[in-house]
């Protein structure tokens, strides 16, 4: 763990420059707006350690998998998340000097990454190797009010220099990603223009054909005030710029005022895009920068209104907390059905694909209570649309009949997952979309997306099960071979405990399912089962059968659940007696003989524990937890919030604390080693699951909310808001009790401490501890 930044509970604030930590600042205050996103890379030119990213939402590139090898079923590229044309770039000279922070000396240098407004400000005091002395200092947002802009304002102040200065803002679409196979490009140039102060770029990528326009508009103002220009016009290969002289003085600032747009073909046509983006930029740069930075903190602080958490006490925790809630915000608006939530959102281009199952296991709770039931529903839409894929998929590795396996990693339902053993085996994804469909009805109340979209989901994963199994005449029960858990420093692994409890917990609430869509509705149950030739009696008698046969593995002697096969075959030495020099095990053993060992990745016995926690007694899921926690290197960003979550359940408020510090400061303080490619972006909904779920105690049951809180001894209060079947709430818990704030025009009847009280429309409930 490091302390890089500065504790602020509203901003991740960076004083003095360090080389080495660059791309981990990069990551960490990079901005977005859910339909395009920004790496904090410098706007002038940076000749050391970096990494450039620019974003638009749901482009992507089919890299074409590197593997030494082939197997049937085995995806045939890796999508990629694509770096998109640079339009933050400004380049700055000093007379004959290029300011490059890597050349120059840094005197001075603030950032602030400013939460609670949205934008990012720095501050730098630099001098050339010829010893003029420059001020710069920079804001910049990408909007949240306009979702396709972004702005910046750029001033250069010379402290003991005076003569002629240049400004070059640009738009640079020929870029790379850092991960790209061979050095490839994928990028292709469509048009181009540049005039004296607008210009504009279409590109078009390799093979999936994604165009992106993207539009400057250039304003310059000297000591205050307006300045009109003659720039020199810059065109070469998928770049434009505008070269802009001026005369400074020193001790004047020069303004660069730089409006960008970035539209995608995705939501424009190809033919209409260099128009409309420079119509669009030009009608942003009319409001002026300070309108729009107005704009944006006005829409931020709307925002917050609904979502904010107060941690009163403790500003290293507040802070965490709202870095994970802002950077939520910044990636994913539930605004557009073709959209998902990246690992790395906007701030990084590792993981490639934009749709894991962290989505649906971790990112769904935070999305039902923080924002409109049609976002969280979206999320769920976005699979369903991708069902069709999802059964081709499984035809792919020989399932049949409408059995579908939604891929581990995919930008529109196709398997592009780029190892075997995730790809072929960490089948526990199917269950984790149907637990969401679950979640999101029990939340929710919305019976009826059962009947219209979830049943026909539920019954394809099913079916998937039913052929996945195995019988075991030896055993005389099902078993469930070669597969992978969460625990991913496990492979190819037999009766993974999770994999098979989540696979019948997936069956029980089909049938489940089915007996409710069939009340509901039977005419639409008809035409579903007509749909898909759905077998009822027989397929439903098939899957009761492996629901009362399959095998479960249990040590009666430690009274735990055995991860799988063989777990105990292995030698059992704790995370707490290996150096401290051989973590990460991932940076620092061979894959090898991290297979070999009885370490843990993240959360998988565990991940089951706190999925189906209400079919366990206190006790067993305590015996389960203080078994495997001590075994587990918290190597996934995934990890410390359900570990977080399990320990507040069973009282263990110490642990539960320290966990719930690592979730929500992974990045800020690059717990793994691992920020300086991106940020953690959906372990941050798991933070978030921390708080609420774990120090609040929130649970869904009987179609009511309940809340079991406690508070760790640093914090003084606690409070967070949730909405809830329409139903907006506040919630505050302090030493001596719960406050319960219902906004809404309707009552409500809650659980705290499992006695119920009835809070009335607009009204405030004190409960005290008993």
């Amino acid at each position: 763990m490091k302390q890089y930044f500065k504790v602020n509970e509203w901003k991740i604030i960076e004083e003095g420059f360090d080389p080495s930590y660059n791309k981990v600042t990069e990551s960490v205050f990079s901005l977005g707006n859910g339909r395009m996103g920004q790496r904090a890379n410098f706007e002038e030119a940076y000749s050391g350690e970096t990494l450039q990213g620019n974003y638009v939402a749901g482009v992507y590139y089919p890299d074409k998998t590197r593997v030494g090898w082939w197997k049937n079923g085995y995806p045939e590229y890796f999508a990629k998340v694509l770096n998109a044309a640079n339009w933050i770039g400004i380049d700055v000279w000093i007379g004959d000097e290029q300011l490059d922070l890597a050349k120059w000396e840094v005197i001075d240098f603030k950032r602030e990454l400013n939460m609670k407004e949205g934008y990012l400000h720095r501050n730098t005091l630099v001098k050339s190797p010829q010893g003029k002395m420059v001020r710069i200092e920079s804001t910049r947002f990408c909007s949240i009010v306009d979702d396709e802009m972004g702005a910046i304002a750029y001033t250069v102040t010379c402290t003991n220099y005076s003569g002629g200065i240049r400004l070059i803002p640009y738009i640079d679409g020929d870029i790379i990603n850092a991960d790209s196979n061979y050095g490839e490009k994928f990028w292709g140039e469509v048009s181009k223009e540049i005039s004296n102060d607008t210009g504009v770029i279409q590109l078009r990528t390799k093979k999936t054909g994604f165009e992106v326009a993207t539009a400057m508009k250039i304003r310059l103002s000297q000591g205050g005030k307006p300045v009109d220009f003659i720039s020199e016009q810059i065109q070469k290969e998928k770049y434009i710029g505008a070269e802009i002289t001026v005369n400074a003085v020193s001790g004047q600032p020069v303004t660069l005022k730089k409006y960008v747009v970035n539209l995608s073909s995705q939501n424009h046509k190809t033919d209409e895009l260099s128009t409309k983006a420079l119509a669009e930029v030009e009608r942003i740069s009319e409001k002026d920068f300070a309108l729009l930075l107005n704009e944006q903190r006005l829409a931020w602080a709307e925002k917050w209104k609904h979502n904010d958490i107060i941690i009163e006490g403790d500003a290293v925790a507040q802070q965490g907390i709202r870095f994970n809630i802002f950077q939520l915000n910044q990636t994913y608006t539930g605004e557009d059905d073709r959209l998902n939530i990246g690992p790395k959102g906007f701030t990084g281009e590792k993981y490639g694909g934009s749709t894991y199952w962290d989505t649906e296991a971790y990112c769904v709770p935070f999305y039902l209570a923080t924002a409109d039931q049609k976002v969280a529903r979206n999320l769920l839409l976005y699979r369903y649309k991708q069902l069709g894929k999802a059964i081709d998929n499984a035809k792919l590795l020989g399932f049949k009949d409408g059995a579908a396996l939604y891929p581990m990693v995919t930008m529109d339902g196709t398997e592009c997952h780029n190892e075997w053993e995730i790809t072929f085996e960490e089948i526990h994804r199917n269950g984790a979309i149907a637990f969401a469909i679950f979640n999101y009805v029990r939340y929710t109340g919305d019976e009826a997306y059962l009947t219209d979209y979830g049943l026909e989901v539920l019954i394809a994963i099913s079916r998937f099960w039913a052929q996945r199994i195995t019988w075991s005449a030896e055993r005389q029960q099902y078993v469930m071979l070669g597969v992978t858990g969460p625990n991913e420093y496990e492979n190819n692994v037999n009766n993974n405990w999770y994999t098979s409890t989540i696979a019948v917990w997936c069956l029980k609430y089909t049938i489940e399912a089915i007996g409710k869509v069939k009340q509901a509705n039977q005419h639409k149950y008809n035409d579903l089962i007509t749909k898909i030739s759905f077998r009822e009696e027989y397929e439903c008698e098939k899957f009761a059968d492996i629901i009362g046969k399959m095998y479960l593995g249990y040590d009666a002697q430690l009274g735990i659940f055995l991860q799988q096969d063989g777990f105990l075959d292995k030698e059992q030495i704790l995370v707490k007696d290996l150096p401290k020099s051989e973590l990460p095990l991932v940076k620092k053993w061979s894959w090898d003989r991290i297979l070999r060992s009885v370490y843990i990745k993240q959360a998988d016995v565990l991940q089951g524990l706190y999925f189906f926690e209400d079919d366990y007694n206190l006790e067993t899921i305590r015996r389960n937890y203080d078994f495997y926690e001590p075994r587990t290197v918290h190597e996934s960003s995934l990890s410390p919030c359900v570990h977080a979550i399990l320990a507040a359940k069973l009282g263990d408020i110490d642990r539960a604390y320290q966990f719930y510090l690592r979730t929500s400061r992974l990045d800020i303080d690059d717990y793994n080693d691992d920020t300086d490619d991106g940020c953690h972006i959906t372990s941050m909904a798991g933070t978030w699951m921390a708080v609420v779920e774990g120090f609040g105690g929130m649970r869904v049951r009987d179609g009511k909310l309940s809340f079991n809180p406690l508070l760790p001894a640093e914090w003084k209060a606690l409070s967070f808001k949730v909405g809830f079947r329409g139903i907006s709430l506040n919630v505050r818990i302090s030493k001596d009790g719960a406050a319960i704030t219902n906004y809404s025009d309707k009552s409500i009847t809650v659980k705290v401490y499992n006695e119920e009280y009835a809070i009335d429309a607009n009204s405030e409930k004190q409960i005290k501890i008993k």
